[in-house]
């Protein structure tokens, strides 16, 4: 009765399950899903076939472009560079606002796959000069197992791999990520316990931050997100707990951004004041964070990177483009000296990673 369904290339067994009589628990998500024969998890790409767990989505691409990694975003791993940026169908998150909810509310069809191999991916990131890959628009732990066989294949040819994701895979999952490459995560952040209950699907955000940690000590880039809902996670008191608890966990030198929410999908709250970002940004530089920024605000001065000691410019931005970069070859400040956190140097040109 499955025979058209494992025809398709994007349907492999999956890597992280484990076996509970007819039916399969997943552990590639903290959701952990337990499901029945014929059944799928809560994000639909993973179904119980026969007693075993398959992905539907491995390989099976709904986007497929080159990207600045500063839209990701990501503002001190490779400035400058670019990543071949790719995802599939659906999420684990229930997120009403979602920002690309035509692809992460779309299930995934497996007699219609679009099957990109990671040779391809590869292959396409070396030939249009792309210095790395970048799982993102959806949540990239539903592309886990091909996520590993890029990384592996993209380490060969020394480019970098990148996430951009919710941050709620397991440890385990997030240990394999690590050793098959994955060099850098962006971790949306939604708000306080409350907003991950009540709009992410009754997520624990503990979790999250349990990985954001996890992967800083694995010795990945870690960057946070914290994209600010007008009536949900904006107000003084819910800003205040991220930006502690960001400070608690990772530490003053992590990159936070707050970046800007535009009505989308079934949420038509209004998008969020420039003066919001702005109270949450000085809120954060005065409790400690040393490198807070503002997203989705083209022009923005906090957009750009200034010395945490002397508060020099060093990396002058306009939207997702670099337009001046003053580190010296150490990454230290020209005026103070101090030390600046960045992973890998300016890239100045298209075809090459600086070393």
């Amino acid at each position: 009765m499955y025979a058209e369904l494992m025809a398709s290339p994007s349907v492999r067994e999956a890597l992280f399950y484990e076996r509970s009589g007819d039916a399969v628990r997943c552990a590639v998500c903290e959701r952990r899903c337990l499901i029945s024969e014929g059944k799928k998890g809560v994000c639909g790409t993973r179904m119980n076939v026969g007693g075993r767990l398959f992905t539907l989505v491995y390989g099976d691409l709904n986007a497929l472009e080159s990207r600045p990694i500063e839209i990701k975003p990501f503002f001190h791993f490779w400035p400058g560079s670019s990543a071949l940026t790719f995802s599939t169908w659906s999420c684990n998150f229930k997120c009403p606002w979602c920002q690309n909810w035509s692809l992460s509310k779309t299930p995934p069809d497996p007699s219609r796959a679009n099957f990109v191999s990671a040779e391809r991916v590869v292959e396409l990131a070396r030939r249009r000069g792309d210095h790395g890959l970048c799982v993102s628009f959806t949540e990239p732990t539903l592309l886990f197992e091909f996520s590993l066989d890029c990384f592996k294949l993209a380490r060969r040819y020394n480019l970098y791999n990148t996430f951009v994701s919710n941050g709620y895979m397991t440890v385990e999952a997030l240990e394999r990520l690590r050793a098959a490459g994955l060099d850098a995560i962006n971790i949306d952040m939604k708000g306080d316990a409350e907003v991950y209950e009540r709009y992410c699907g009754g997520v624990d955000v503990e979790k999250v931050w349990r990985n954001a940690r996890a992967a800083k000590k694995m010795g990945m880039h870690v960057e946070m997100v914290n994209l600010v809902i007008t009536g949900v996670n904006d107000d003084e008191d819910c800003l205040r707990w991220v930006i502690e608890r960001h400070l608690k966990e990772l530490g003053e030198m992590t990159p936070l951004h707050f970046t800007r929410y535009h009505p989308a999908y079934k949420f038509n709250n209004p998008a969020t004041k420039v003066e919001t970002l702005e109270r949450a940004c000085e809120l954060a530089k005065r409790l400690g964070v040393a490198y807070v920024y503002i997203g989705n605000v083209p022009g923005h001065k906090y957009e750009s990177t200034y010395c945490h000691e002397c508060g020099r410019l060093l990396i002058r931005r306009y939207s997702y483009s670099v337009l001046r970069y003053e580190l010296t070859a150490e990454k230290r400040c020209p005026g103070c000296g101090a030390e600046i956190p960045i992973v890998g140097h300016y890239v100045r040109r298209a075809s090459r990673i600086f070393s």
